[in-house]
């Protein structure tokens, strides 16, 4: 009788309003964020692989792990790919200078970041 009032009152709440589903019936591992919603948030920022994972609620192997199933890239290269194509519209779009860029960006040094810009792009950022 316990387990059919039960039923009920879990018919009755699904019936009443949707909010109630995800919250009934969402097994996912809540302390698990989105890999590629949180880098694409925190991409500038200044995190080893072992913070982001932490962060995101996995050890660095799982991470490492879970990324391999969304990106072809190794995290460290997706982030450099990404505060790339950021700088390349920063210095396009926006006419900022490269001395501007590269930190905004997440970049510390200004000629690893020209290396890497003329690697992807084929030009220094200065003639962009």
């Amino acid at each position: 009788m316990v387990n059919l009032k039960l039923q009920e009152g879990i018919y009755a709440l699904l019936n009443n309003s949707d909010v109630f589903l995800p919250i009934l019936f969402d097994f996912t591992a809540p302390w698990k964020i989105d890999i590629l919603e949180f880098l694409n948030d925190n991409y500038m920022d200044e995190l080893t692989m072992e913070q982001i994972a932490a962060y995101t609620g996995r050890s660095l192997a799982t991470f490492k792990r879970d990324f391999k199933k969304i990106s072809k890239l190794s995290p460290q290269k997706w982030v450099i790919k990404k505060r790339l194509e950021a700088a390349y519209v920063k210095l396009k779009e926006e006419g900022k200078k490269v001395q501007e860029v590269y930190v905004e960006v997440g970049f510390k040094n200004p000629s690893h970041f020209s290396t890497a810009f003329k690697k992807q792009y084929g030009v220094p950022p200065t003639e962009v």
